[in-house]
C-alpha cells in the first residue's frame, strides 16, 4: 500500500460501506436514491484528493469520513430498530412510500445530512484534528461547493418529467421551498455556535437536539406525498 492509499484509507472504507447498501438496498428505497447520491459525492471527493486538490488532505479527510460516520450510524439505528436522529426519521419512515418521489428522497436525504449531520461533523472534526472551525472553512467550502455543483445533476438525473415544468405540480413547489446554499450557511453557523458553546455542555446538548428537530420537520415537509 502507497502513503497516498493509507492516507484515504478510511474514505475507501466509507465508500465500500456506501456501495455495499446499493447494492443491498432495492433500486426505490428511499434510502437506496441518497446513498446513491451521496457515493456519487464521496467518491468525487475521493478523486480530488488522489489529484492533490485540497490544500490540507489530512483534514479534508477528517471532515469526510466524520460527516459520512453521522449517515452511516443513522442506517445502522434503523436496521437495528433503535431510532435514528430526528433528521433522518423522516426518511426511514417514508422509504417505501409509493406517493414519494425519488427526487425528494435525494433532497430530504441531503436536508438531513447537510443540515444536521454537517454542523456536527465539524464539530468531530475540530475536536480529532485539536483544531478551531475556522482551520477548517477551506475544506468546509470546497465539500459544500461540489455539493452545489452536483445538486443540478441530482435534479436533472431524477427529474419526473415534463410536469415538473408545470407551476401547477405539488413538485415544483416542494423544490423552490429548499435551497442547499442557504442549508450549508447554516450548517456553518450552527457548527461555529456548537463549537463556542462546547463548554456548556447541557446548553450545546439542547442547541443540537433542537437543530435535529428542526431539520427533521423539514425533511418531513419534503417528503410531502404527491400520490396515493
Amino acid at each position: 500500500m502507497t502513503q497516498l492509499e493509507q492516507f484515504t484509507a478510511p474514505v475507501d472504507a466509507v465508500i465500500s460501506r456506501m456501495r455495499a447498501l446499493d447494492a443491498d438496498l432495492p433500486e426505490r428505497d428511499g434510502v437506496a436514491v441518497f446513498n446513491r447520491v451521496y457515493l456519487t459525492v464521496t467518491e468525487e471527493i475521493d478523486r480530488r484528493l488522489d489529484a492533490g486538490d485540497f490544500a490540507d488532505p489530512k483534514a479534508a479527510i477528517a471532515l469526510d469520513v466524520r460527516f459520512a460516520e453521522r449517515y452511516l450510524a443513522a442506517v445502522d439505528a434503523a436496521a437495528a430498530d433503535r431510532r435514528p436522529p430526528a433528521c433522518w426519521r423522516p426518511v426511514f419512515q417514508f422509504r417505501r412510500h409509493p406517493g414519494v418521489r425519488p427526487l425528494q428522497f435525494a433532497l430530504a436525504g441531503i436536508n438531513a445530512h447537510i443540515g444536521h449531520d454537517l454542523a456536527l461533523a465539524v464539530v468531530d472534526t475540530c475536536r480529532s484534528l485539536d483544531c478551531e472551525p475556522a482551520e477548517l472553512e477551506d475544506e468546509f467550502d470546497q465539500v459544500g461547493d461540489l455539493l452545489v455543483a452536483l445538486e443540478e445533476r441530482i435534479r436533472e438525473d431524477l427529474m419526473p418529467g415534463p410536469d415538473l415544468l408545470q407551476i401547477a405540480d405539488p413538485l415544483t413547489h416542494l423544490l423552490g421551498s429548499w435551497s442547499l446554499d442557504r442549508a450549508r450557511d447554516a450548517a456553518w453557523a450552527a457548527a461555529r455556535a456548537l463549537w463556542a458553546l462546547r463548554d456548556c455542555e447541557d446548553v450545546a446538548e439542547e442547541f443540537a437536539e433542537r437543530l435535529d428537530s428542526a431539520v427533521g420537520f423539514a425533511g418531513r415537509v419534503l417528503l410531502t406525498p404527491l400520490t396515493g
